[in-house]
C-alpha cells in the first residue's frame, strides 16, 4: 500500500473514533452522568473494536468479489465474530453490562452498514464520473 493510502486509512480511523467519543461523551452528559464509568478503559475498548472495523472494511475493499453486497457481507461476518470475542474477553476485566452484545452489535454493525453505504455511493459516483469522460 502506498503512503496515500495509508493515511487514509488512519485519518477515516481517526474520524470514526472521534466521532464515537464525542457521541458518547454527549449522550453520558444528557443523561446526567458526568463520569464515564468504566474510564479509560472504555476508550481503550472502543479504540480496539474500531481498529477492528476500520481494518475489516479495508480488507473487503481489496476482496474482488461480486456482487459487492457479498464482499461486505465476507468482510462483516468474520469482523463482528471478532468483536464478540473481544467483548467476552473484556468480560474477565469487568463485569459486563447484561445488553453488552446486543449493544456492541447495534454499534458495530450501525458503523459497518454506513460506511459500506458510503463506499457504495462514492465507487458509483466514480463510475458515473468515468463513463462519461
Amino acid at each position: 500500500m502506498n503512503n496515500r493510502k495509508w493515511t487514509n486509512i488512519i485519518l477515516g480511523y481517526s474520524i470514526i473514533y472521534t466521532i464515537t467519543t464525542l457521541l458518547n461523551s454527549v449522550l453520558y452528559l444528557v443523561n446526567g452522568i458526568y463520569e464515564d464509568p468504566s474510564g479509560n478503559w472504555h476508550e481503550l475498548d472502543r479504540a480496539i473494536i474500531i481498529l477492528i472495523g476500520v481494518i475489516a472494511f479495508e480488507l473487503c475493499t481489496k476482496l474482488s468479489v461480486r456482487p459487492l453486497i457479498l464482499r461486505y457481507v465476507i468482510a462483516y461476518v468474520p469482523s463482528q465474530l471478532l468483536v464478540f470475542v473481544y467483548v467476552w474477553f473484556c468480560g474477565f476485566k469487568e463485569e459486563l453490562a447484561k445488553t453488552a452484545y446486543r449493544d456492541i452489535w447495534i454499534n458495530f454493525t450501525s458503523l459497518f452498514t454506513l460506511l459500506c453505504i458510503i463506499s457504495t455511493v462514492i465507487s458509483i459516483y466514480k463510475e458515473k464520473k468515468s463513463k462519461t469522460f
